[in-house]
């Protein structure tokens, strides 16, 4: 394997097109739908969903890393990572829960059949921070010692339950964090998911750590019988596979924080928006009160300014403050 066939290979794997095909036709179709009513669904999102969280899948699946990935470990290593992280991050960066809500508005009972779903015991269990960063790690740990891994080498059945396992825990932690519905308790605030995504990028290197450190070797038997005299030894194999997996998990660390502080960012436009607008609204209806009138010769004369309001605040205060200003202490 060179750099050149590791670029250059493609293989196609039926399963995963059409997982690809039923998301990105969902997803277009709710943009589509968005836009018959006049509205318009953000295209950055529209781009991480298609490009980065459905293309991972596909170079995860299709690419050199599925080709090689029974041959030596290290490409099956990148190939986990890949789906278990980057393509749940492209995503929920997608947003598709909002999306599906927005194009189901005008279907009352399918609306409320999604958020029925998507708020039921055991997804809200499932999503929990805490819950769902276990599951991830012992997600990771299960698939490289247990007999899991190498069955999945033997057959493409349970290869394929593989992929599409680790895509499923990886989204249970990325996309409560991301999406602009509440999934979470309500003392997640944006504040604590920042604090939990930078804890969870902590534990995703626990994984590569522990592959590249261990002196149990992960399908040795399998690659050891794959082996060319090109390739590194089984060992070293495993070594740069566990390193790759580190390292793309603590890079993939900083774009999800920063991704977090966005939405944070966002959340607090639009709380302020509410707000301004309902001190609009509360100045608007006391202006349209009219002034007390308690006569003729008051309502003819003109307004005169209250002294005591004009002055500043600690001129006029009757408390330990107001006292030392007019004692001119």
């Amino acid at each position: 394997m060179t750099a050149g066939h590791l670029a250059g290979s493609w293989q196609l794997d039926p399963y995963a097109l059409v997982l690809v095909v039923l998301l990105g036709g969902l997803y277009a179709a709710g943009v589509a739908k968005l836009a018959r009513r006049g509205e318009r669904w953000p295209v950055a999102r529209t781009l991480a969903f298609a490009g980065l969280g459905l293309g991972a899948i596909v170079v995860a699946t299709m690419s050199g890393l599925a080709v090689y990935d029974h041959e030596l470990f290290w490409p099956a290593a990148v190939q986990n990572i890949v789906l278990d992280l980057i393509a749940p991050l492209g995503l929920a960066l997608g947003d598709p829960l909002s999306l599906a809500l927005s194009a189901l508005a005008k279907d009352g009972k399918a609306a409320r059949r999604l958020r029925g779903a998507v708020s039921g015991r055991v997804v809200r269990f499932l999503t929990f921070p805490l819950v769902s960063t276990v599951v991830v790690l012992s997600s990771e740990l299960g698939i490289y010692f247990t007999p899991y891994f190498p069955a999945a080498l033997r057959h493409d059945s349970v290869h394929e339950l593989l992929y599409l396992q680790l895509v499923v825990t990886g989204s249970l932690f990325v996309l409560p964090m991301l999406t602009r519905e509440d999934l979470l308790p309500s003392w997640c605030s944006h504040p604590v998911r920042a604090l939990l995504v930078f804890l969870d990028g902590l534990v995703d290197a626990v994984p590569g750590l522990v592959v590249m450190t261990s002196g149990t070797l992960v399908a040795g038997g399998w690659y050891a019988a794959r082996r060319q005299p090109w390739d590194p030894s089984v060992q070293q194999d495993q070594m740069i596979g566990g390193g790759l997996m580190l390292t793309i998990a603590e890079l993939i660390g900083l774009p999800f924080l920063i991704a977090v502080f966005a939405e944070w960012v966002r959340a607090e436009r639009v709380r302020t928006a509410v707000l301004d607008a309902g001190l609009d609204r509360e100045l608007a209806a006391a202006a349209a009160v009219p002034a007390p009138v308690t006569g003729t010769a008051a309502a003819d004369a003109p307004a005169v300014a209250d002294p005591d309001r004009m002055r500043p605040w600690w001129e006029t205060d009757r408390g330990i403050v107001g006292e030392r200003y007019r004692s001119g202490g």
